[in-house]
């Protein structure tokens, strides 16, 4: 007769095989985590380090155990914290190139001028070659030649002559001599703030590895360079991201099948936003098919597009000025109906303030 006994905690069977934490979600950052057994990805870095840093060991994840950062796009409220914390850390961070060059594009510091500063800029440019050109002596070669003859003898004869016959000019510094004083306080080069440890390239719509996590991006209508959702793998279990999108295109409806935990975008209420405080310009973009994802839109996703089959749905960016918690909640329910069971299709919601509790598969 065979006994059956329990598994350890400690026994990898018994390990939860994957976890998604959510640490934010709306306009002021977003950021998140999805961790296997072996690897752990920071999905978006729209924090600070520190603040980033804080809601990691506020859900019991080590920094030093992050495998690398994946961003979705180059909006500041997904990149605010991403130089620094890269740095800290020492890890690569993945982006589609067009999002890397936009990134990079937007930390460089630009100058601009006006067209009669231009113009004027090019006078000055003139008269400076004009007057410089008027200054230059003319020598014959008999006389130059001259001039370097006894300039050499003079440097032979009193060694505190340079090559140039000037007393007072630098002379170059000896084997093992010091700076000056002047060199020694002279201020470092300004750090480049796009400095990464690593950066590595992904395609959209090409599959890939971190670890033994799989990942499978995908385009999103979004107003950014190349922005993308994504689905991770692992052990059989799928979870995808699928926030920051206008609306919902075949492609992004076919990646989000068969996925075990979906985060999904449920930014705005259609009549909060029209009677909020935004100006008409900001509600245009919401509004716009590369904006942000309505209660009502993402609920007739739900509705008529989702298959039924994952354990957690999570509403998130979800807007604090044109929309209430308790709204997105109630559409997306409306939208599953009958399909809510206590094993699967459970709604919840991410929150900008505070980071949400993991869910676990």
């Amino acid at each position: 007769m065979f006994a059956f006994l329990p598994l350890s905690t400690t026994d990898p069977a018994y390990l939860n095989q994957m976890r998604m934490t959510v640490l934010a979600s709306g306009s002021k950052g977003n950021s998140a985590v999805i961790a296997s057994n072996r690897t752990r990805v920071l999905v978006d870095a729209g924090l600070s380090c520190r603040e980033l840093l804080r809601r990691l060991a506020a859900v019991g994840e080590d920094p030093a155990r992050l495998s690398a950062i994946l961003i979705t796009h180059e909006h500041q409220d997904h990149v605010a914290g991403l130089a620094v914390l890269a740095r800290r850390l020492r890890i690569p961070v993945f982006f589609t190139e067009p999002t890397h060059r936009a990134w990079v594009r937007m930390l460089t510091p630009r100058t601009t001028m006006t067209y009669a500063q231009w113009l004027d800029k090019l006078a000055a440019e003139r008269e400076a070659k004009a007057a410089a050109s008027a200054d230059v002596p003319t020598y014959d070669a008999a006389r130059m030649e001259a001039i370097a003859s006894l300039s050499a003898e003079a440097a032979m004869l009193d060694p505190t002559l340079n090559r140039s016959g000037d007393p007072d000019a630098e002379l170059p510094m000896e084997a093992g001599e010091e700076p000056c004083e002047a060199e020694e306080n002279r201020p470092a080069a300004k750090a480049d703030p796009t400095y990464l440890p690593a950066v590595e390239y992904f395609h959209s719509g090409t599959n890939f590895t971190i670890g033994d996590i799989d990942v499978c991006p995908f385009t999103i209508p979004h107003d950014a360079a190349d922005p993308c959702g994504f689905v991770f793998s692992s052990a059989g279990i799928r979870m995808a991201i699928a926030t920051d999108l206008g609306y919902m295109p075949p492609n992004v409806k076919s990646a989000l099948r068969n996925v075990d935990v979906l985060l999904i975008e449920s930014n705005h209420d259609l009549e909060m936003l029209k009677d909020g405080p935004y100006p008409w310009s900001v509600k245009q973009r919401v509004l716009s098919r590369v904006g942000h994802l309505s209660n009502l839109a993402a609920a007739e996703f739900l509705e008529r597009d989702y298959d039924g089959g994952a354990h957690t749905i999570i509403l998130g960016h979800l807007s604090e000025s044109n929309n209430a918690p308790e709204l997105a909640r109630i559409c997306a329910e409306q939208a599953i109906g009958d399909r809510m069971t206590l094993l699967g299709n459970r709604i919840l919601l991410a929150h900008q303030q505070i980071p949400m509790e993991a869910v676990e598969l």
